[in-house]
């Protein structure tokens, strides 16, 4: 997914939009992740999954993996689409 928006970034950026990844990833990781598919967005580490808990993100079926959405939210901060990865 992160490529996927990596690839259409331009478009985003062209519309005024702003992508940002999230992910109870640190910091190190997500460096190293934006590294290898040259990401030119922000990558932000939700420690302790406190965002994805709070936005009620679901994890799999096994609650062994953190769930992964994808939200398009508006400049006045309303959600406009939610994407269930």
């Amino acid at each position: 997914m992160a490529c996927a928006f990596r690839d259409s970034y331009e478009k985003f950026k062209k519309a005024g939009a702003q992508v940002v990844g999230i992910s109870g990833d640190d910091s190190a990781s997500h460096k190293a992740f934006a590294q290898k598919y040259k990401l030119p967005f922000t990558l932000l580490s939700d420690a302790g999954n406190k965002v994805r808990k709070e936005w009620g993100v679901p994890g799999d079926f096994f609650g062994s993996l953190p769930g992964r959405e994808t939200y398009v939210i508006d400049k006045n901060g309303v959600v406009q689409l939610v994407y269930n990865n």
